[in-house]
Order: C-alpha cells, then sequence, then structure tokens
C-alpha cells in the first residue's frame, strides 16, 4: 500500500482541480464551461467515492474531503466525537486516473482494517489502529466544516439568454450587472441594429423574468467545499466552484460546526 505521510501539509491543502479543470480527472483539455470532460469519466469517480464509503463509515466518519494533487490523492475525515482531522495520502502513479488510484487506495486501507478486525476481534480496535496510521501533524477542523451558498433557482434560461451566470445574481451589484448585460444584448438583437423581432423580445422577457426574480429572489441552498469532493456522511458532494472574491460580500456562511 502507497500511503505516505505528509510532509508538507500547505502545500496538498491547495487542490490539483482548479477551475475549468475536470472535478474528476483534472483534465483541461476542451472543456470549455462544462464540469466533467466527459460523463463515462465522472460515473468512475463517482462509483469508486461509493465503494470508499463504506471503510469511511465502519471508521465513524462524520465529515470527510477527497482531493488530489499532480502527485497524490488526499484522503481527510473527522469522525463523530472528536474534532481532530486524519489525513491519507496515496501516491498516484503516471499516466492512471485518480478514479483508478483511489480504488487501490481504498483497497488497501480496507485490508489493513479487516486484517486487524479478524486478529483482535473487535471493530473499534481494527479501526483505531487505522487511524493510527494516518497523518500525525495538525490540520485545522475548520477545513472539513462545510460551506453553504444560495444559488438563483429557476432563472436559468434567463441567464443564458443575456448570458449572465448565478454569480453575477448574488453579487451586491446585480441590478446594474442585469441592467449592463440587456443593453448589451439589446443592442445585437434590436431589429434597427440588424437583429431580428423575435430574438429581440426573447432577451427583453429575460430581462423582464430577472428583475422579477430580484423583487423576490428564490434561491436554493448548497452546502460543499470549493474543489474538494464532501462526504457528509450519507454521500458524496461534488466540488463547490470557487467563490469569487467581493469586498462588498460576506464570506460565505459556514453551517452548522463540529461537535
Amino acid at each position: 500500500m502507497q500511503v505516505k505521510r505528509d510532509k508538507n501539509s500547505r502545500a496538498l491543502d491547495t487542490a490539483y482541480v482548479a477551475a475549468r479543470a475536470c472535478l474528476s480527472c483534472g483534465s483541461t483539455e476542451d472543456l470549455g464551461r462544462r464540469r466533467y470532460c466527459t460523463p463515462p469519466c465522472r460515473q468512475e469517480l463517482i462509483r469508486k467515492l461509493k465503494i470508499l464509503t463504506g471503510l469511511l463509515r465502519a471508521l465513524h466518519t462524520r465529515y470527510a474531503t477527497f482531493s488530489f494533487t499532480e502527485s497524490a490523492l488526499v484522503l481527510d475525515l473527522i469522525t463523530y466525537g472528536s474534532k481532530r482531522v486524519y489525513r491519507f495520502l496515496y501516491q498516484r502513479t503516471w499516466g492512471r486516473k485518480p478514479a483508478q488510484d483511489l480504488f487501490d487506495m481504498t483497497d488497501g486501507l480496507g485490508n489493513v482494517w479487516w486484517e486487524n478486525k479478524k486478529r483482535t476481534g473487535k471493530r473499534y480496535r481494527a479501526t483505531q489502529y487505522l487511524l493510527e496510521k494516518a497523518f500525525a501533524g495538525h490540520i485545522p477542523s475548520e477545513s472539513l466544516v462545510p460551506v453553504e451558498i444560495n444559488h438563483p433557482h429557476r432563472v436559468s434560461k434567463p441567464l443564458h439568454c443575456l448570458k449572465l451566470t448565478g454569480d453575477d445574481l448574488s453579487s451586491s451589484r446585480a441590478h446594474e450587472a442585469v441592467k449592463s448585460a440587456y443593453r448589451r444584448e439589446a443592442l445585437k438583437k434590436h431589429p434597427d441594429c440588424g437583429g431580428d423581432s423575435a430574438s429581440f423580445r426573447k432577451i427583453n422577457q429575460a430581462y423582464q423574468d430577472l428583475l422579477t426574480w430580484l423583487q423576490a429572489p428564490e434561491l436554493r441552498k448548497r452546502k460543499g467545499l470549493p474543489e474538494k469532493w464532501f462526504f457528509d456522511g450519507t454521500r458524496w458532494i461534488p466540488p463547490l466552484p470557487p467563490a469569487k472574491k467581493e469586498t462588498e460580500e460576506k464570506p460565505p456562511r459556514r453551517s452548522t460546526g463540529l461537535p
């Protein structure tokens, strides 16, 4: 088993999966606005994360995160009744996808757990033995507490029509952003500027829909962590997009803290 201890945790805390990179394999080739290079790539990693879920439950995991760099997989977890972060590292194999190495990592850790379970006859001793093999350095427990963000709901079509994003509506200058986008698109689609009436009516309706939404915003709450797969004790949640930095905006609100 290629599990290694972290000698430089600061460098590994910065996820290799950057913006516009595939959240499953890290590829940046021809992604456009997609979050994954292909559906099979995403499905492969999700299948391997589901296999890992069995081990996390055996370890009484409350929260866990999974990320990867060019050279290593990083698995952090917090157990129920504790604030200590346990970190497991696994050296990646050149030319293999993170999902393939994740399967080997899970298999190796699981074998260690089962061998000690058979030897001692006690599940808690097997869990204790495996956790003692984790990285011994200090990692802030707050790094595993999920962030809660509010995402605009039921306005995807108007946003797409005016070439806006959910971040534009979350901004403190949302009204200005909507008006500016409308003027920009209106200059392109207005019949007097070479456009056609149908397209102009479409962007005008999108503009009106967004103004109505801004009067009574309907938001969808999402929990997770930027650039890391997050396990909430039940299921895995894909990485949240990196938050935009705005001086007028308040930082993302974190959900209920640890016990």
